[in-house]
């Protein structure tokens, strides 16, 4: 033949080039056990129930997650808020109104008598620390004496708390340098500043620090009110959907089993309708095809008997074609009803298939090992004798004229089943890339050796095409 196979084809399952198994590099293979996909399990209630335990639990840690964050910030919210009014009050109410001008001169009797205040009507379990501040840095007034006249930079939003007069209260860090004795008291403080002014006008930075334990309290209340109705709202919620998730896999579960029996009921019918079939076929044609054969070798000795040797070799013609008929008959019959093979035999029906697929130009060598054979389960020799039948077929329309062989044997792997031909090969690679369209013959043979859980590859080249097909099989058999 001189125009290029146009082997049946289209994309595989799986394509792999084995490289450190020991196959030759050429070898592609098709479909492989590992590649076939997993079949997922049926609907369960008790797996759905749990999946949503899982998730509320999930959705849960989440919330529960998100609401400290911001329970914690809230409360801190709250808590600089309350510094602030609490610093406010103080300032107009209690240390303005004590505030003079001999105190920011640094005055001795003026600060004794400015801290005997501050200790008896300002310091509590609510402010921990005063501090006045003059503008260029120096410390006026602090409820630590070894901090007054010291100098320490004020820092922007404190100079602009004086050029623009207002409060402002934020959450200390408590890592600058005049607050190295305030880190006694705890890691963290809410810090609240403003101006405040002397009965002569001089503007004074008016600074207190309130602790931060009131902030935990209340991140407490507002978590335990949160988680409360969360909580609640989660259990819930879990207690209205459960039955209804219940219900619905319940629906779904008996809506799959009405599929599954639909479908084998189909399966059946089909299957019924062709056992029928194939017994028509074969108790109606082909029996009386076998019967004719047999009268016409008769006729056939019979002319030679009588010395008609041209009508002899007539009638053994007409035998041999009606034994062909029979043959490609009883392939049918594989093809429309397997289980009949398991009467015939795998053997006896790769001997049929290869009488029936070979021709004047094609000449078939079977090689099979009854060993081999005997080791498959029916399912296993359906998915050989597809194997086989495809490929040879094949061979039949890219090969001829040539020769192919099959051949049928035991190995370390399980049982190979070979199919090779002498004929013009094709670029399985390329194939497998850009499959023509229309054609399905890879996919149909990578889907038959899934279906049995074997292994097929394949393998092309100016020598021919060979097919390798490997069935596992268990070791009791």
């Amino acid at each position: 033949m001189t125009e290029p196979p146009s082997p049946l084809h289209d994309s595989p399952v799986t394509v792999e080039v084995p490289g450190e198994s020991g196959a030759p590099e050429e070898w592609v293979t098709l479909a492989s056990p590992a590649g076939t996909a997993s079949v997922d399990p049926p609907v369960s209630g008790r797996r759905i129930l749990l999946q949503l335990v899982v998730g509320v639990v999930a959705v849960l840690a989440v919330v529960t997650g998100g609401g400290a964050f911001a329970s914690q910030r809230l409360a801190e919210r709250e808590a600089v808020n309350d510094a602030a009014n609490t610093a406010d009050l103080l300032a107009e109410a209690v240390v303005q109104p004590s505030l003079t001008d001999d105190l920011v001169d640094g005055d001795a009797d003026a600060l004794e008598v400015f801290d005997a205040m501050v200790r008896d009507r300002v310091l509590s379990d609510r402010v921990v620390r005063l501090k006045l501040w003059a503008p260029d840095g120096t410390v006026i007034y602090a409820d630590q004496p070894e901090l007054i006249g010291q100098r320490f930079e004020l820092e922007g939003e404190e100079l602009e708390v004086l050029r623009d007069p207002r409060t402002v209260a934020e959450i200390s860090d408590l890592s600058r340098s005049e607050n190295d004795l305030d880190r006694s008291i705890s890691s963290k403080l809410v810090e609240v500043y403003r101006p405040i002014w002397t009965p002569t006008g001089q503007e004074v930075l008016f600074e207190i620090y309130a602790p931060y334990d009131q902030v935990s309290q209340r991140t407490g209340q507002l978590w335990r009110g949160f988680a409360g109705i969360t909580l609640t709202s989660m259990l819930l919620f879990l207690l209205l959907v459960s039955p209804i998730v219940w219900r619905l896999s319940s629906r779904v579960r008996s809506a799959q089993r009405q599929r599954e029996e639909a479908l084998r009921a189909a399966v059946e019918a089909g299957a019924n309708e062709r056992r029928r079939i194939a017994a028509s076929l074969h108790d109606g044609p082909v029996q009386e095809l076998a019967a004719g054969s047999f009268v016409v070798a008769g006729a056939a000795a019979q002319a030679d008997a009588a010395g008609q040797s041209a009508l002899a070799g007539e009638l053994r013609t007409v035998s041999a074609t009606v034994r062909t008929s029979i043959r490609a008959l009883r392939t049918l019959l594989v093809d429309l009803y397997p289980a009949s093979m398991s009467r015939a035999g795998l053997v006896a029906a790769l001997n049929d298939l290869a009488q029936t697929v070979a021709t004047d130009d094609l000449a078939i060598e079977v090689a099979v090992d009854p060993g081999a054979a005997d080791a498959l389960t029916p399912e296993q020799e359906r998915v050989v004798f597809r194997v086989a039948q495809e490929t040879l077929r094949n061979s039949a329309r890219h090969a001829a004229p040539g020769a192919a062989v099959l051949s049928l044997s035991r190995g370390d792997d399980g049982v190979v089943l070979e199919v090779s031909d002498d004929g013009p090969g094709f670029d399985v690679e390329s194939v497998v890339r850009d499959p023509a369209h229309g054609h399905f013959g890879l996919r149909l043979l990578a889907d038959s050796a899934d279906d049995g859980g074997a292994t097929l590859a394949v393998r092309s080249g100016d020598e021919g095409t060979t097919w390798r097909l490997t069935v596992p099989i268990e070791e009791s058999r």
